[in-house]
């Protein structure tokens, strides 16, 4: 393994792989921003993917450097450009929410699809959300249920609670209620409130588990503790209707 004197000697030379692994030493270790984002600055000047990457992300939090979303999404355009799968999707983000460049939902679209078509669980579910929504691209129940399961098949919870959300109501999926309370407890129990909430709300329903109050109250209260107005709501609601 190369010594750290090694290793900053090469990046010295020129090397862009040794900048960019000098400058990953500089923020995850030592935590010097300004060497982090000097050392960055070199690789990616010299077109080094990942460098470019990190050296957005540092300009996006204003680590080293005067915070600039400008910036940061310049060096997430070229990073994203060389198929960089999270520069695509942070790029995507950049147009979604105007950060830097022009709103743009059809250029968030184009860049989030780039990503999820490489494996990117975030940019999956978030161009899952934009063929739901109709925002950017047109809206297809199918297609956004398609990337809500490729998602959610990696674990992500906000897939997981969406795609449990298109079996309740039958939309680019058949309505299965089962299938649905199966997704939602996965997503719950990672922590996810609207997945608390929607489970409750099975178990007060009775559908595709057996109706139970007591299990519905559960869940909402636990969807309270992670901050689900909703479920403050559905409390209330249940417990008047118990009293009255």
């Amino acid at each position: 393994m190369i010594s750290g004197k090694e290793m900053e000697k090469l990046a010295k030379t020129g090397d862009p792989n040794a900048q960019f692994e000098l400058g990953k030493v500089y923020e995850l270790v030592l935590q010097d921003y300004k060497n982090a984002v000097k050392w960055y600055t070199r690789a990616a000047e010299q077109g080094h993917a990942v460098a470019q990457l990190f050296l957005g992300g540092l300009y996006y939090d204003g680590n080293g450097v005067r915070q600039s979303y400008e910036e940061s999404a310049k060096w997430f355009r070229l990073s994203a450009e060389q198929g960089q799968m999270n520069a695509q999707f942070l790029l995507g983000e950049a147009y979604y929410f105007g950060e830097g460049v022009s709103q743009s939902y059809e250029e968030a679209a184009k860049w989030f699809l780039l990503s999820a078509e490489q494996g990117d669980d975030s940019a999956q579910v978030n161009i899952g959300f934009m063929y739901s929504n109709g925002d950017g691209v047109p809206k297809d129940d199918d297609e956004a249920a398609k990337w809500f399961r490729l998602s959610a098949d990696q674990g992500n919870r906000q897939a997981q609670n969406a795609l449990g959300y298109s079996y309740t109501e039958g939309t680019g999926v058949p309505q299965d209620f089962k299938e649905a309370a199966r997704l939602f407890r996965l997503a719950a129990e990672q922590g996810d409130a609207n997945a608390m909430f929607n489970l409750g709300e099975l178990y007060q329903k009775g559908r595709g588990v057996p109706q139970s109050n007591k299990k519905a109250l559960e869940w909402y209260e636990l969807a309270v503790e992670h901050g689900s107005d909703n479920a403050a709501e559905a409390i209330l609601e249940l417990t008047e209707d118990k009293n009255g």
